[in-house]
């Protein structure tokens, strides 16, 4: 009965951390208006509608329904994923369409303000406010706090994955307190990977019931039907718990799954990758754009590492070297040079002690890295001049590693479809551990990159890199 006494709290830190996010939009929103109207809003105009007060009231009003409408504030997306934030720039976009239509209407000659300086603001700060939200959050999740207690349902071999799963990523929430197996039982007596087994497939409603778990995590096992997955969703209404079915395809999520009703059955509708098409265009614009004013904000900083690479060992301030980009393409990418000159000749000799994984070769004590070297590798200062490589279009601000030629070379048909996008300056492999990872994660997390690339996805990432980089998290 102990997951009877976790699962009050839960919900009541649940609730609790929803109305916090609704104070913040609110405040934060009331704030800018508040703010833009004194500085900037007419406030001795003859029509109603011309002043401040009506347009900055009207302008708070617009954006809290429609983040209402979006359901920007649904318990099931806040404090994880990207699906926050898409849920509230879609809702930021409508009240601007909205505003934008109703200062047609009325023939508002300040509405260009609101508009174009109002709302970018209220984005800006609702998005730092939740970012910070949700690391407060994430901080309490690692500390064993504010986890939903779920009843795993499923075969032993994906049960054991999901609960491996939810120890490595203990900022998603989910912490499995429950297990039911196809026959009630488990390889290691009464638990499976530490985590008690309660009974067979057939008894999840009456746990859940009687337990009180917030959430139910269905994971493939032949004892699934349609049939059985209906009587178990009905048996489940009247709980407050959540019903989550693990589909076959793992690595493919948000934007391009949907659910559609056809002939009456349920089905998965999974769309295809997007790597042609207007949000393609918007993202190649945004890389060049964001490439431009970064090169600008960080010109004298680059000027000044320059100096202190050729000052500290001989050598040029430059080191070039050709990746592999979009379709197998060869291009050349620029970096800070880290390395004694002719580094990769002395690479064969240390071979024997490579510590990188899969086909990568690195060395946390490189013996080859100069004093300067190790302090830009270490918060990637030396991958400042792939700048110009995103701002000529070889790379994206977000994507996957660019490989070297040999590495592709030898990649199987699955990892070459890292290949089908432009390679990053930084990307979910950057944010996620960078050299510490595994081979095999680094590669999962770039396809699933490639899978479900987005907006909202890409700036999460850059949002999260400012975070890695300042830590130095994996570089070396």
């Amino acid at each position: 009965m102990a997951s009877a006494t976790l699962s009050r709290p839960a919900s009541d830190w649940e609730q609790r951390y929803r109305r916090t996010v609704i104070t913040a939009d609110t405040v934060t929103t009331a704030v800018v208006v508040t703010s833009i109207g004194s500085f900037f809003g007419a406030r001795d105009a003859a029509n109603w509608h011309e002043k401040w007060t009506i347009l900055a009231f009207g302008t708070e009003l617009l954006v809290l329904a429609a983040l209402a409408v979006s359901r920007s504030w649904a318990p099931a997306v806040l404090g994880q994923g990207a699906e926050e934030f898409r849920r509230l720039g879609r809702s930021l976009f409508t009240a601007a369409v909205v505003l934008a239509l109703g200062g047609i209407a009325l023939t508002s000659r300040n509405i260009k303000l609101w508009i174009f300086v109002a709302l970018p603001a209220i984005a800006l700060t609702t998005m730092t406010a939740r970012y910070l939200l949700r690391l407060r959050l994430h901080k309490q999740r690692k500390e064993g706090q504010c986890l939903r207690p779920v009843l795993a349902a499923g075969s032993v071999e994906t049960v054991r994955d999901l609960i491996s799963r939810a120890r490595k990523f203990p900022h998603l929430g989910w912490r499995v307190d429950a297990v039911c197996t196809t026959d009630g039982l488990a390889p290691d007596g009464d638990q499976l990977y530490g985590v008690p087994v309660v009974g067979p497939l057939a008894d999840v409603a009456s746990h859940v019931q009687r337990d009180g778990y917030r959430v139910v995590a269905v994971t493939p096992d032949p004892h699934w039907s349609p049939e059985t997955l209906q009587r178990l969703a009905w048996n489940l209404e009247g709980s407050d718990a959540e019903m989550v079915v693990a589909p076959v395809l793992m690595e493919v999520a948000g934007p391009r799954l949907h659910v559609d009703a056809v002939l009456g059955i349920p089905l998965l509708r999974v769309s295809m990758p997007t790597f042609t098409g207007g949000r393609r265009a918007v993202k190649g614009i945004v890389d060049r754009l964001g490439a431009a004013f970064l090169l600008l904000f960080f010109a004298p900083l680059m000027v000044t590492v320059a100096v202190l690479v050729m000052v500290d060992s001989r050598g040029g301030a430059l080191y070039s070297q050709r990746r592999v980009g979009k379709d197998g393409h060869e291009f050349t990418i620029y970096k800070f040079r880290t390395m004694v000159t002719g580094a990769h000749r002395a690479r064969a000799g240390l071979a024997d002690v490579n510590e990188g994984a899969g086909l990568l070769f690195k060395l946390r004590r490189d013996p080859r890295v100069t004093r300067v070297g190790a302090v830009l590798r270490r918060y990637s200062i030396d991958e400042l001049p792939q700048l110009f490589n995103v701002l000529t279009g070889s790379m994206s601000l977000v994507g996957p590693r660019p490989p070297l030629p040999e590495e592709s070379a030898a990649y199987g048909p699955d990892i070459r479809r890292r290949l089908l996008v432009k390679p990053g300056l930084t990307g979910l492999w950057q944010i996620s551990g960078r050299s510490d990872l595994p081979w095999d994660e680094a590669v999962r997390l770039d396809l699933r990159y490639v899978e479900d690339w987005s907006l909202a996805l890409d700036t999460v990432i850059l949002w999260k890199t400012l975070r890695a980089v300042v830590y130095g998290q994996g570089a070396y």
